[in-house]
């Protein structure tokens, strides 16, 4: 054979050998799987103790059921009858159940009893074996601590107050009276009650311990019918159910007005009157039900658990001294099991308890029978479902539903004095109130002993309430005048509330009827129907006038601005008066005009125009000739026009600014938000504002400064100190601040509502005539009947003479133009009194310049007549010189020649006077002065010829001394006394002398 030969068959057995060993591994792991899985087929043993063979029957036969649907699992069953005797019963499960390695115990009453299996529970609770109820409903097992390893598929009969609540919200009833029995039982469904009755707003008015087994409980009954509530829930056996029943009857508390909730124990009873209701868990009583359930559930979280994890084998007998220790296990496995059996969603609680149980909720009819009228599933979206179309009937055999309390159609209402709300005027001596307008209705009220009468807002609205809820009422103030706040009082450490609030929940009084806010703290106590009003909270704050002094119209310019302008105007005048002056264009003549030269602008003028132009008055004279001074005055005009435009805006906005304005803004004024001692707010002690600013944290602030003021008690008293300027704001319910500020224009109310809330009238917690009340302000609100009444008694006075602040212009008055009528006033006495400075000055001044022209004058003729002396001497001296020389010639001449007669004659008549000049002169400058001394008694001839008289009192004018003379006489000597004063016609006589007469002699000075 070849080597390749030789290879191959190598190959080929090793190939072969390969395959045999991958068989005998292959059925190696077949082997190794198949005693797994037999290792994996335990058995679990449950064990029954049941009252009847029938029942033991139904376990073994579910138990073979569940052994039919888990193949993974072998169930065994193992059942004794369950003795009556406690003792022996545990016995039996010691020696029969024990010692079959039971996993989990199913177990129900004893036979022919009611007694618990109490037993049981210990014995297997000791050794951790689990334990399933089918038919204990004893609130005893749901106490972990004693029946740790206990469950069941039935509710306990305390869960019946969860059916309790349901219903009692359904029929709107929140005040009962619990009777119970003083077991276990009945602690433990009241316990359970008041538990619900927080969540359910629902009040114990009363409860009612009666001791189980006695045969009258009239005692114990009799304190119900002093209680308001008429619904009495009872927890009771039927046993004891008999016999209240019996004894309620005795007393009339099963009829017409009253209302019975029982237990499902009671409703069993065999005299249950009519008209209770009661509620029964559907299906209870169907145990072979809940056998299979209890089977299903053990068989479910067997299998769940050996799934997951593997247990120990339980104890054999009770001489083993230690518990199973996979017991726990076990029993959180089997609470935690859920499924849908026979009857119902089975769950429980971490009790052990069934929570998914369905209630039916009976009512016993007239012919006494027990009609369901419906249905509380706790599973379900809404638990409790009223069958429709379904009256109930009612004990006293009605269908009418009971109001679930004792109603007194005589109501006490508490009120308080708050404008416009209740206003309160003094009972009249006839002891009849009668309405004051706007009131319609005015009612008696008390304030302690004191009659008084009340009228106002609520008060109308109570007599509508009133009408259609029908009933009556007395009316009373409130004792110490608060609405009330809930705080510690008079050094207690209990809080209470006082005012009204105190006596509503007292019991003194039936209703609120006031200005009461909504808000949550007082809601917490007592019950609000819908509000009457919306409001909210706002502040009020006096008017601020800002002060006007004389010179407010100088206020739209500062002080520096004035200054400035009055500068202007004087350096402008100034400026057009020198330009006006110096330039060459100032004068001017028209061509072609007979008009004088007009002069340049002076002065006086250039002020006079600078200030029209200023004051845009009419210039009619004094304007500027030049063009340099006519620029310049035209810049000054638009000058004039900026500042005047300026100056009336400003005024404008300045008089919105004096417009009456609030102090504060608002509630986020700064002032209010960062206070300080200058400004001053409150609001009531204990009101409903304080509590608003107490729960508000961002005005935490503001409540810490509040706290420190001055404690307001009544709104009155702060809104005093308002008017007075004490306080500065006051915070409180705008409908009471809009009244105050529509009747008193100093006030008014700052920036928007804040706080928003509603007044209401207040009830007692679950009151019978809250909704009712409600149902009547509602009716009131549709037919506008409040809305009335807020146009009557809040806003009445919106139409008074208060000037709108938001929407009137700023009217000018008095006090901010006195100052322009004083610089009118002033003006007028300066312009009198210039006047009489100016006739002063003219006088003085027209009498200078008359002397002064007198002089002028008089000079001026003297100058004339010196020049005529002197053109005539010279003539004179001409003529002399003429003759002279003529004379000569003569002289010279023959003597034949001859000279004219009549020039002749002349001549040498003229010659001696002119020889005799020198004497001449003298002599009649001696006349004149002799002439002058006598003047005083020397008569005058006047232009008619009669001789003219002058008087000697009087000196002669400078007309007169010089009518006979071109020279004027020479002065009187020393020695000559002044003549007195007398006027001439022109005011005054003027004289004048010549110095020169008595300077000079010389013959130049004559005439």
């Amino acid at each position: 054979m070849s080597a390749a030969t030789i290879r191959w068959a190598g190959m080929i057995i090793i190939m072969a050998v390969g395959q045999v060993l991958s068989a005998l591994l292959h059925c190696f792991f077949i082997l190794s799987n198949t005693e797994a899985t037999m290792a994996q087929d335990k058995v679990i043993t449950i064990g029954a103790s049941l009252n009847s063979e029938s029942m033991e029957q139904e376990f073994f036969t579910a138990v073979d059921n569940l052994n039919k649907t888990h193949s993974s699992i072998r169930f065994n069953a193992t059942s004794i009858i369950m003795d009556g005797n406690p003792i022996r019963s545990a016995l039996d499960i010691c020696d029969k159940l024990l010692a079959q390695r039971v996993y989990a115990v199913v177990v129900s009453h004893p036979n022919s009893t009611d007694r618990s299996p109490i037993s049981v529970s210990y014995t297997c609770g000791y050794y951790n074996i689990p334990v399933v109820g089918v038919t204990a409903r004893d609130s005893a097992f749901s106490d972990v601590n004693v029946h740790k390893m206990f469950l069941r598929t039935v509710p306990p009969f305390s869960h019946q107050a969860d059916v309790w609540a349901e219903l009692l919200e359904y029929l709107d009833y929140h005040k009962v009276i619990f009777l119970y029995s003083a077991d276990e039982e009945g602690r433990t469904i009241l316990s359970r009650f008041q538990s619900l009755s927080e969540e359910y707003n629902i009040k114990i008015d009363l409860s009612v311990k009666y001791y189980p087994g006695e045969t009258h409980y009239i005692s114990v009954l009799e304190p119900i019918l002093t209680c308001t509530s008429r619904v009495v829930m009872l927890a009771a056996s039927t046993e004891d159910a008999e016999v209240i029943f019996s004894d309620a009857g005795k007393l009339g508390m099963v009829g017409k007005d009253w209302a019975w909730i029982v237990t499902e124990q009671a409703f069993a009873a065999d005299n249950v009157p009519i008209g209770m209701l009661g509620v029964r868990l559907l299906k209870g009583s169907h145990k072979h039900m809940h056998i299979r359930d209890a089977v299903k559930v053990i068989g479910k979280a067997f299998t769940e658990l050996l799934a997951q994890d593997t247990i120990n084998e339980p104890p054999l007998e009770c001489k083993d001294l230690q518990a199973w220790k996979d017991g726990e296990m076990v029993y959180k496995h089997l609470i935690n099991t859920k499924l849908l059996g026979e009857t119902g969603e089975v769950s429980f609680n971490a009790e052990g308890d069934r929570k998914t149980a369905v209630y039916d909720i009976s009512n016993v009819n007239s012919t006494r029978v027990r009609m369901q009228v419906g249905f509380y599933n706790i599973s379900s979206l809404e638990r409790l479902e009223m069958m429709k179309h379904t009256n109930f009937t009612w004990p006293g055999n009605t269908q009418l539903k009971p109001k679930g309390e004792k109603i007194s159609r005589n109501l006490t209402i508490v009120t308080l004095k708050e404008k416009p709300f209740v206003k309160v005027i003094p009972m009249p001596k006839d002891g009849v109130c009668r309405p004051v307008a706007p009131a319609e209705h005015a009612f008696p009220c008390k304030d302690h002993s004191k009659d008084l009468c009340c009228m106002g807002y609520c008060m109308d609205m109570l007599y509508e309430i009133a009408k259609q809820v029908k009933f009556d009422f007395t009316i009373h103030l409130s004792k110490d005048g608060l609405f009330g706040s809930f705080e510690k009082h008079n050094g207690s450490d209990q809080k209470f509330w006082n005012g009204m609030m105190g006596e509503l929940i007292r019991g003194e009084a039936h209703l609120i009827v006031a200005p009461l806010t909504i808000n949550p703290e007082r809601a917490n106590d007592i019950d609000f129907t819908k509000p009457f009003k919306y409001q909210g909270f706002n502040i009020l704050v006096k008017k601020t006038q800002k002060d006007s002094s004389l010179a407010s119209f100088l206020q739209p310019f500062q002080d520096t601005l004035w200054i400035l302008v009055g500068l202007s105007v004087h350096v402008v005048a100034l400026v057009l008066y020198l330009l006006d002056r110096f330039s060459p264009f100032g004068r001017f003549k028209l061509a072609k005009s007979d008009d004088t030269e007009e002069d340049a602008l002076n002065l006086s003028s250039a002020m006079w125009f600078s200030w029209g132009v200023l004051l845009n008055s009419g210039i009619g004279e004094g304007t500027p000739r030049s063009f340099s001074a006519r620029v310049l005055g035209m810049v000054w005009a638009g000058f004039a026009m900026i500042i005047v435009a300026s100056y009336t805006a400003n005024l404008a906005a300045f008089l919105v600014l004096d417009r009456p304005e609030a102090l504060i803004s608002g509630i986020d004024d700064p002032r209010l938000r960062n206070p300080n001692k200058k400004v001053k707010y409150a609001t009531v002690k204990g009101s409903a504002v304080e509590m608003y600013f107490k729960r508000q944290v961002e005005l935490s602030t503001m409540y810490r400064n509040m706290d420190m003021q001055k404690t307001y008690l009544t709104a009155q008293e702060a809104i005093d100190d308002i008017r007075s300027g004490v306080l500065d704001a006051f915070i409180w319910d705008s409908p009471r601040l809009e009244y105050e500020a529509a009747s008193d224009c100093a006030l008014t109310t700052a920036g928007d509502l804040f706080g928003r809330s509603g007044l209401g009238i207040g009830l007692p917690k679950n009151s019978p005539w809250t909704h009712a009340v409600s149902m009547a302000v509602l009716e009131l609100h549709e037919s506008a009947f409040l809305e009335k009444l807020d146009n009557k008694w809040i806003l009445v006075d919106s139409e008074s003479s208060c000037p709108e602040s938001n929407s009137a212009p700023a009217t000018l008055g008095l006090t901010n133009m006195a100052g322009v009528f004083m610089m009118v006033a002033g003006g007028i006495v300066a312009g009198v009194l210039l006047i009489f400075i100016e006739i002063a000055y003219k006088r003085h001044r027209g009498l200078k310049e008359k002397e002064l022209e007198l002089a002028r004058n008089a000079a001026d003729r003297w100058r004339g007549n010196i020049e005529k002396r002197r053109t005539l001497r010279k003539t004179l001296q001409k003529q002399r010189e003429e003759l002279a020389h003529r004379a000569n010639s003569i002289s010279k001449q023959p003597a034949s020649v001859a000279l004219p007669p009549t020039s002749s004659t002349n001549a040498v008549s003229r010659l001696p006077q002119a020889t005799g000049q020198t004497t001449t002169s003298t002599d009649t400058t001696s006349r004149d002065i002799k002439n002058h001394s006598n003047s005083n008694s020397t008569a005058k001839v006047d232009h008619l010829g009669s001789p003219k008289v002058i008087p000697p009192y009087r000196r002669l004018s400078l007309l007169e001394a010089t009518a006979n003379s071109d020279c004027l006489p020479p002065p009187p000597p020393g020695d000559f006394r002044q003549p007195g004063y007398v006027p001439a016609r022109s005011g005054r006589t003027v004289t004048w002398h010549n110095p020169s007469h008595i300077r000079s002699r010389s013959p130049d000075n004559r005439v």
